[in-house]
């Protein structure tokens, strides 16, 4: 009995050092929408490209600032969603939104991200269009392994699987919006669906 009792104190001293220095909450369905999201995105980003078949995309082009605009709105809704599903597990786990852990995850995410985003700027600056689409899946990944380390390790999974797709794409960069949605579509549904079925509904029925 007192080595069952042992364990249990390990057990719990284990769990309070995790949450101390891990951010927990992230939620799975988060990733999911995110993820179809982005299909829908890359969809309706192809119609697009397809009514334009024959000219060449220039910055200066409609279908380039609509193409943009889909990017964008992709990318306020995933993070919309992931904030509001984030703080509502939170306040059910009955963890900060918003502490030292939330903060270092959030830290080591956005150095790498924002380091590709004004590379991504540069490219464009230069021309260099081919180069975009495995730049932000490269930049994505990185961001997502280096911040595992501050929350599921599954994360990590992610961010090399985006890494990997994004040095593929390198080498195809003609089809990189199948990539993108490769990338950011499929792999955020598959790692979301991971996640929601290992941990959120694992938590709720318990």
């Amino acid at each position: 009995m007192e080595n069952n009792q042992y364990l249990d104190d390990l057990k719990d001293i284990r769990r309070m050092m995790n949450q101390s220095t891990q951010f927990l909450s992230l939620s799975g369905l988060a990733g999911i929408l995110a993820g179809c999201y982005s299909l829908i995105g890359a969809f309706v980003a192809k119609q697009i490209l397809n009514e334009h078949r024959g000219y060449y995309v220039t910055l200066e082009s409609t279908t380039f600032r609509n193409i943009v605009l889909i990017a964008l709105g992709v990318l306020v809704l995933s993070i919309v969603t992931a904030m509001a599903l984030t703080f509502s597990k939170a306040k059910k786990n009955n963890e900060s939104f918003w502490n030292t852990s939330s903060k270092r995850l959030l830290l080591n995410f956005l150095i790498p991200l924002g380091t590709g985003g004004i590379f991504c700027l540069l490219l464009l600056r230069h021309q260099v269009y081919g180069l975009i689409a495995p730049v932000t899946l490269i930049f994505y990944g990185l961001a997502c392994v280096n911040a595992s380390k501050y929350t599921m390790g599954d994360v990590r999974y992610l961010g090399l699987s985006i890494t990997i797709l994004g040095l593929i794409c390198t080498e195809f960069s003609g089809y990189g919006l199948y990539f993108w949605a490769l990338g950011f579509g499929v792999c955020h549904i598959i790692y979301g669906s991971i996640m929601y079925y290992k941990y959120d509904l694992k938590r709720a029925n318990n």
